[in-house]
């Protein structure tokens, strides 16, 4: 029985190397997008692309630099604030 591989964690912001080169001759790209589709950036010519979750992974080589400090989603600061409506109307 075969154990199915674990996705990888990538992170904004996050450079990875991939085994092919870009046409530019780069081979590090920055993530910008996460999701079932990873956005990447070249580092050399700013290119942007759009690959699904699983042809990155099976293109990466190695994480070039992983920022140690991860910030908390911005949305979550914002919602600390907010309190829930009265239900009654009255203010």
């Amino acid at each position: 029985m075969t154990v199915p591989n674990m996705p990888v964690d990538f992170h904004i912001g996050d450079v990875i190397r991939l085994r092919k080169p870009h046409p530019c001759g780069g081979s590090d790209w920055t993530v910008v997008r996460i999701g079932a589709d990873i956005g990447l950036r070249c580092v050399t010519c700013g290119r942007r692309v759009l690959l699904s979750r699983s042809v990155v992974e099976r293109r990466l080589k190695s994480f070039v630099a992983r920022p140690e400090h991860r910030e908390p989603f911005a949305g979550a600061e914002a919602l600390q604030g907010l309190e829930a409506p009265d239900p009654s109307g009255a203010e």
